[in-house]
C-alpha cells in the first residue's frame, strides 16, 4: 500500500486517529495537506503549504513523516514550539500509531548548561541575588541529565546569568575542556545523530548554515526530509545569521572574561585591568559617535550622520585595544586552555572588525543600531541565495530529499510569492488549505470610519476610546495589538485612566508567559459578561483584563474559548519606514523596475495582518470581533487587497453594531 493510502486511512472518519483520540475530528483540509506531504516524501522535491488556522497542520505533516520511516529534520520557530513538538505532539502520535521511532531534541549552545563555565562563574564576585540564583542552578546541575535550561523554572530568558553558565562557539574549549566527556551539548548532538526524527529550531538551522558548527551540518546529509513549521519566519530569522554581526555585548563579554580569567589564572603576568579598560574605552568612543537609541544605515565609510574621520579613528582605536589584548593572551596561551581560547576569540573579533572596515558587498545592507547594546549588522536582503541552491540541488539528485515548508500565513496570492521569492524556491509546489472555521458565523470585522488618520497625534487616544467601550461590554477579554511600542504605551496609559471593571496588562511589564496565563485566567473568570462579571470576579479574586501588546504578540498567542473574544489592531502593519533592511529591499525592487509599495510593503502588511487576526478564532466554537483602527482599509485602493487576505468575516458598519455583536456573544456564552 502506498504512503498516501496509508496516510488516508489514518485520517479517515473511522481511522486510527478517530479510534484512538476522542478529540479528533476529520477535517478535509488536514487530509488534503497530509496527502500532499506524503506524495512529496515519496517523490522528493519541495512543497509549500499555507494551512489556515484550525487545519491541524502539525499532525498533517507528522503522520506522513512517522509512517514513511524516513529520517527527518523538523524545524520550528521557537524553543517553546520545539519543546511542544518533542514533549507533546510527537509522543502522543507515536502512541496512537504504535511506531518505534527514536526522537531527539537539539537546540543551540545557549540552551544548555556548560559545566565548565558554571565553575568559572563560581569564582566571580557576584551580588547577593545573583549568588543565590547561581546556587539554585548548581543544585539543579547535580540532578539534570540533559542540561536543558528549559527544565529550570524561574530562569528568565533575559537573565544575565545565562551568558555565564552557557558556552558560545567562541568561548567553548572543545576537546581541551576538562568537562568534555560530560558536555550536555555533545550529548544532545550524539542523541540527534542516532535518532530517526530530530526537532530543531530555525535559529539553530541558520546558525549552522552560516558557520557549519552546531550539529545540523552533520545531520542534513543523512535525513530524507526537512520540514519547516512556522515557515513565515524563515527569511527574517535567516538574514540574522547569514550575514555578519558584531555587538557591544560580544565585545564586553570578551573584556569581562579576559579580566576574570587573567586575574584567576595569570595574575601578575599582565596588567589585566589596563587591557580591559582600553577595550571598554574604545567601544565607548565608537558608541558615543552613534548616539543612544538610533539606527543608522552604514553603506559608505561611516554610518549616516557620523563624520567619517571620527568614525575611522574610533575603529582604529578598537583595533589597537583588541590587538594589544590578543597579543597578551597569545603570549600566555600555553599556560591555560582558557587563555588560549580567549586569544582565539580576540582574533575572531579582529577579523569581524576588519570586515566591517571593507566596502559593503552587492546584495547586502549594513547598519549600526544603538539601544541597550550597540550592534553592527551586515545582512543579505533575503535568504534566497543560501536556501535556493540548497533545495534545488536536492531536487535534481537521484534520491531527492523532501523539503516541506508550512505556516498559516505565507502570502496573499496563489503562488505564495511573498514567501517563495524570499526563500529562493523557484519550482516548489504550492498548496493553500483554507481554515475549517465558519468565519461569517463565528467572527465579525469592524473598521471604524470615525477615527483620525493613523499619522495623527490623537490616533492612539481615539483607538483607546474604542477599546474601552468594547471591553466594558466583555468585562475585558480583549487583546490590543499595536504596530509600535510608542502606540502600545499611549493606548495602555489612556486605558488605565478609566478601566474600572477590568485591568490593563502591558507587554514588557511581566514575562510573556505570565501575561498570557493571567489574561486567560481572568478571561475564563469573567465569562458571565460585564454586568454579571463583577460578582464572578469578586468571588474568584480575579478581574477581567485587556492586554496591550506589540511585536511578538502578533503571533504565537493561542487562547481558544471565551477568554479572548475581541482583537483590536491599531494600524495596518506596514514595514517600518527608515529601517535599513526595508529601505534596501525597496531600492532593490526599484532597480528591477518593480513597485516597492505594491510588491513588498503591501504583501508584508497582508501577512502580518493575517497573523494578528489569527489570534481571534482558535476553535470551531469560538466567537469574536476583530477591529482594525485604520481607515485606509476603506479609503485606499490597496485596502481591498488587504481585506481579501483576511478570513471572510462578516462586516459591521458602526460602533452600535460592534457593541451589539459583543453583547450577543456575551449572552450566548452565558447561556452555554
Amino acid at each position: 500500500m502506498s504512503l498516501q493510502a496509508l496516510v488516508a486511512e489514518v485520517f479517515a472518519p473511522e481511522g486510527l486517529l478517530a479510534r484512538q483520540d476522542a478529540g479528533f475530528r476529520p477535517r478535509p483540509g488536514q487530509t488534503e495537506m497530509a496527502d500532499a506531504v506524503a506524495l512529496t516524501l515519496d517523490e522528493g522535491g519541495t512543497l509549500v503549504v499555507e494551512a489556515g488556522t484550525g487545519v491541524g497542520k502539525t499532525y498533517a505533516y507528522l503522520v506522513p513523516v512517522l509512517i514513511s520511516g524516513h529520517r527527518a529534520l523538523i524545524s520550528t520557530a521557537t524553543k517553546t514550539l520545539q519543546d511542544q513538538l518533542f514533549s507533546r505532539d510527537l509522543p502522543r502520535l507515536l502512541a496512537v500509531l504504535g511506531l518505534p521511532v527514536r526522537l531527539a531534541l537539539l537546540k543551540g549552545r545557549g540552551s544548555y548548561l556548560c559545566s565548565h563555565r558554571l565553575g568559572l562563574a563560581r569564582q566571580e564576585h557576584l551580588d547577593a541575588s545573583t549568588t543565590r540564583a547561581l546556587a539554585r542552578i548548581e543544585r539543579w546541575a547535580q540532578v539534570t541529565t540533559r542540561g536543558d535550561l528549559a527544565e529550570l523554572p524561574g530562569l528568565d530568558d533575559s537573565s544575565p546569568l545565562i551568558a555565564r553558565i552557557t558556552s558560545t562557539r567562541e568561548n567553548c574549549l572543545g576537546s581541551n575542556c576538562p568537562q568534555a566527556a560530560s558536555c550536555h551539548v555533545n550529548l544532545a548532538r550524539r542523541e540527534a545523530m542516532a535518532a530517526d526524527v530530530v526537532v530543531i529550531n530555525h535559529h539553530l538551522f541558520f546558525a549552522d548554515l552560516a558557520v557549519r558548527e552546531s550539529g545540523v551540518a552533520e545531520l542534513l546529509p543523512s535525513v530524507n526530509a526537512v520540514i519547516f513549521d512556522e515557515a513565515h519566519q524563515l527569511n527574517e530569522t535567516g538574514v540574522q545569521f547569514l550575514g555578519l554581526q558584531l555587538s557591544s555585548a560580544q565585545w564586553l563579554d570578551l573584556a569581562r572574561d579576559v579580566l576574570a580569567t587573567g586575574q584567576t589564572q595569570a595574575r601578575g603576568y599582565a596588567d589585566w585591568h589596563s587591557l580591559v579598560h582600553q577595550l571598554e574605552q574604545s567601544l565607548h568612543n565608537a558608541r558615543h559617535l552613534v548616539g543612544a537609541s538610533s539606527k543608522r544605515r552604514w553603506m559608505d565609510d561611516a554610518p549616516e550622520g557620523v563624520h567619517s574621520g571620527d568614525w575611522l579613528e574610533a575603529l582604529q582605536g578598537m583595533q589597537a585595544a583588541l590587538a594589544q589584548a590578543q597579543a597578551t593572551l597569545q603570549l600566555l596561551s600555553e599556560t591555560s586552555p582558557d587563555l588560549a581560547r580567549l586569544a582565539t576569540r580576540a582574533q575572531t573579533l579582529q577579523e569581524k572588525l576588519q570586515r566591517f572596515m571593507q566596502p559593503v558587498a552587492p546584495g547586502s545592507v549594513r547598519w549600526v543600531e544603538s539601544a541597550q547594546t550597540m550592534r553592527w549588522v551586515d545582512s543579505p536582503l533575503d535568504i534566497a541565495a543560501a536556501m535556493g541552491p540548497l533545495t534545488a540541488a536536492e531536487d535534481a539528485s537521484e534520491s531527492a530529499k523532501a523539503w516541506i515548508f508550512t505556516s498559516a500565513t505565507l502570502g496573499d496570492d496563489p503562488a505564495l510569492s511573498w514567501f517563495t521569492t524570499s526563500v529562493g524556491l523557484r519550482d516548489a509546489r504550492c498548496l493553500q488549505v483554507p481554515s475549517p472555521f465558519d468565519y461569517p458565523q463565528q467572527a465579525a470585522l469592524w473598521v471604524p470610519s470615525d477615527l483620525p488618520k493613523p499619522s495623527d497625534a490623537g490616533h492612539s487616544a481615539a483607538v483607546a476610546a474604542k477599546v474601552r467601550a468594547l471591553a466594558d461590554v466583555l468585562g475585558g477579554r480583549t487583546l490590543v495589538l499595536t504596530t509600535t511600542l510608542k502606540a502600545m504605551r499611549h493606548i495602555a496609559a489612556s486605558l488605565r485612566q478609566e478601566s474600572a471593571g477590568w485591568d490593563v496588562l502591558v507587554q514588557g511589564e511581566s514575562p510573556k508567559r505570565e501575561l498570557m496565563a493571567r489574561f486567560a485566567q481572568a478571561g475564563a473568570a469573567t465569562q458571565a459578561g460585564s454586568a454579571e462579571a463583577d460578582s464572578w470576579v469578586s468571588a474568584l479574586g480575579e478581574r477581567g483584563c485587556v492586554l496591550v501588546a506589540s511585536a511578538s504578540f502578533w503571533e504565537g498567542v493561542d487562547i481558544p474559548g471565551q477568554a479572548l473574544q475581541c482583537v483590536v489592531i491599531d494600524k495596518l502593519p506596514f514595514p517600518p519606514p527608515g529601517d535599513p533592511l526595508v529601505d534596501a529591499r525597496a531600492e532593490q525592487l526599484e532597480a528591477q523596475g518593480r513597485q516597492p509599495f505594491m510588491d513588498y510593503w503591501v504583501p508584508q502588511a497582508a501577512v502580518a495582518l493575517k497573523q494578528g487576526a489569527g489570534r481571534l478564532i482558535r476553535s470551531e466554537t469560538d466567537r469574536g470581533l476583530l477591529v482594525i483602527g485604520d481607515t485606509r482599509l476603506n479609503t485606499m485602493g490597496y485596502g481591498r487587497r488587504l481585506l481579501a487576505a483576511l478570513p471572510p468575516m462578516r462586516r459591521l458598519s458602526d460602533q452600535d453594531e460592534a457593541l451589539a455583536c459583543l453583547a450577543h456573544i456575551t449572552r450566548t456564552a452565558t447561556k452555554a
